[in-house]
């Protein structure tokens, strides 16, 4: 029986996949699998690949044509075999021992998923990232770990490479990415698993390291991709809307939407002329999207550098954003693309007049945990 199955997404990374593979080495134990999943690379990561696997217990290559990390991923939980699954990024690393360190928190506390700390690696530049919640080792509800709205929460932690889930969570239909994203995947994801998973806990364990600044990181290239982040927030939104706590849940949701928005202002010039003027139109139409009372509370919370930049933009001129689909629940099923609807200055009531996933905001805990 497979114990643990090791997903590591692998896109034209050759410089780092000895450091990878070597790391898994220092890991494997015969009752785990690791799926080597090659997004249609087209430098020497497909051969270094087929150099490693034979000296890797238990891994198996996975081809596919590049379809992105998200598709990637799922592909990986759909072939899994494990009780357990986690994730490792092909430009990153784990320390020797960590996975059965892993597997062995996951059979005492029983629990849905593991958050876990992690190494952040710029350069030469080690730093511990924690998980932004207090309490370790202990079984905690999921829901209960989503607020504050004004500070770095568990739902503001969303990797998926920094813990571990059980099997009963894939079959739930909880684990899976949204793959019409191209960035910010990982928000509706890793909001989706804390509102409808049963149960979580967290742990003092360092054991991924976690390269940041890499060239080919979506981060660092200022192209239309970086743009689904409104899409990603809206899908978010439309979510919590939808949840039988939304009162709760929207003002942490909108906070953190307007502290990434403004995030991105800030390095609007990563972007050419044309994308820096959709960037503004669409966060100006995401912002009157929102619900005005719940936004008017996050403007008023937030430091006065972000909230005045966010006000401005709030009262733009909405333009055309031609490139983008009209449709902007296209993921969403129709009741729950009504319930974001309802949240629209269009129906009146409340209506006001990156690596692939990450946000790399520097205010938050870490990059992609901006709280605002």
């Amino acid at each position: 029986m497979v114990k643990l199955t090791v997903i590591v997404p692998f896109f034209n990374v050759q410089q780092f996949v000895p450091d990878a593979l070597r790391s898994l080495r220092a890991n494997a134990r015969s009752d785990f699998e690791f799926l080597l999943m090659d997004d249609g690379s087209t430098d020497r990561t497909p051969e270094l690949l087929e150099q490693g696997v034979g000296s890797l217990p238990g891994a198996r290559i996975i081809r596919r044509d590049h379809t992105g990390v998200a598709s990637l991923r799922n592909a990986g939980i759909d072939a899994a075999k494990g009780t357990y699954l986690t994730f490792l990024d092909g430009d990153d690393w784990m320390a020797p021992g960590y996975l059965p360190q892993l597997v062995r928190a996951m059979e005492e506390l029983d629990v849905d998923f593991i958050r876990t700390d992690h190494v952040q690696c710029t350069g030469s530049t080690r730093n511990i990232i924690r998980a932004p919640y207090g309490r370790r080792g202990q079984r905690l509800d999921p829901r209960a770990t989503i607020l504050p709205a004004d500070r770095p929460t568990l739902v503001d932690y969303p990797y998926s490479w920094a813990g571990a889930y059980h099997r009963r969570i894939v079959d739930e239909g909880l684990l899976h990415f949204p793959e019409h994203l191209r960035t910010a995947e990982d928000r509706p994801w890793i909001w989706r698993l804390h509102r409808e998973a049963k149960s979580c806990a967290v742990l003092g364990l360092l054991g991924v390291y976690y390269r940041r600044g890499v060239a080919s990181s979506l981060t660092q290239i200022g192209d239309i991709r970086q743009l689904d982040f409104v899409r990603s927030f809206d899908q978010v939104i439309a979510e919590i809307t939808a949840d039988r706590d939304a009162e709760l849940y929207l003002p942490k949701a909108v906070r953190t939407y307007c502290a990434i928005i403004a995030h991105h202002l800030d390095n609007i010039d990563r972007f050419e002329p044309v994308l820096a003027r959709k960037l503004k139109a669409i966060s100006a139409a995401a912002l009157n999207r929102l619900p005005h009372d719940v936004l008017t509370d996050a403007l008023d919370s937030m430091d006065l550098e972000r909230s005045v930049k966010i006000r401005r933009l709030r009262w733009r001129v909405p333009v055309r954003t031609d490139g983008l689909d009209a449709d902007p629940y296209p993921e969403l099923s129709p009741a729950a693309r009504r319930t974001a609807a309802s949240a629209s200055p269009a129906a009146g009531a409340g209506a006001g007049a990156a690596k692939p996933e990450d946000d790399d905001d520097p205010d938050a805990t870490d990059n992609g945990s901006a709280v605002a």
